[in-house]
């Protein structure tokens, strides 16, 4: 073969497989992005979810079931049942502090 023929098809071998890895790069960078769109998505949906639920379950749900338990536990502290130091952590935990 005259070496004139060669030199195309070896130039377009070149441009084709240089085109093929460009493109396989960019379709690996913006897979890896949207990877890592994703995994933030799920963390921002975990964070928003999770401190709503200990929340609600937490406090009464009526500021009288409150006043109630309170009463309850001074109650028992002046019946001697309680200590000072149960009753202060139990109301501790009552008004969430």
């Amino acid at each position: 073969m005259p070496l004139g023929r060669r030199r195309p098809l070896l130039r377009g071998a070149l441009v084709g497989g240089t085109a093929y890895a460009a493109g396989r790069r960019a379709a690996a960078a913006q897979q890896h992005e949207a990877d890592q769109q994703a995994a933030t998505d799920q963390l921002q949906a975990q964070q928003a979810a999770a401190p709503a639920a200990p929340a609600a379950g937490s406090q009464p749900s009526a500021g009288s079931a409150l006043l109630d338990e309170l009463t309850r536990l001074g109650e028992l502290r002046d019946q001697g049942v309680l200590t000072e130091a149960e009753f202060a952590a139990a109301k501790a935990r009552l008004l969430g502090t």
